[in-house]
């Protein structure tokens, strides 16, 4: 099973000031086709708008590509207070290499785009929080290492 590290970031509206390009030239380089197949694991943090790590994780994932190139990423996560997690990704590839990215908790479309061994997906997700609901804007980070 191969293992990807993993980081999710809460903005909350926060703009990043790195872009997926920056690690143009990093190896292993991340194909989304080859290497989001079969089972894999990931680990990783949660942190807040101000970089403050809040929870940890550890998931599976189960990937698959359709014919038409569409993936399909089934999510299980575990979280360090015991809350469990589960997400399941559409990622439909554009003419401009990056992939439309959907799931049933997130809002709208989201954007996934790799460079070497990284991929950067930003999205809205729909969480619970305190008997409502919240649109949280996500900066979604993983390495191939």
């Amino acid at each position: 099973m191969r293992a990807l590290l993993l980081s999710l970031v809460l903005t909350l509206g926060a703009c990043s000031s790195t872009e997926v390009q920056e690690y143009a030239g990093n190896e292993p380089a991340l194909t989304l086709e080859d290497f989001f197949q079969g089972s894999l694991t990931a680990h990783g943090v949660l942190k807040s708008r101000g970089g403050t790590v809040t929870r940890y994780f550890n998931a599976t994932i189960e990937a698959s590509w359709d014919d038409e190139g569409v993936g399909r990423l089934a999510e299980r996560f575990e979280f360090d207070d015991g809350e469990i997690q589960h997400r399941n990704w559409t990622l439909e590839p554009q003419e401009d290499g990056s992939y439309k990215a959907t799931a049933g908790d997130v809002l709208g479309e989201g954007r996934a785009e790799t460079s070497g061994n990284a991929l950067k997906m930003d999205y809205v997700l729909e969480v619970d929080y305190k008997d409502r609901k919240l649109a949280l804007n996500v900066e979604d980070w993983m390495w191939r290492v």
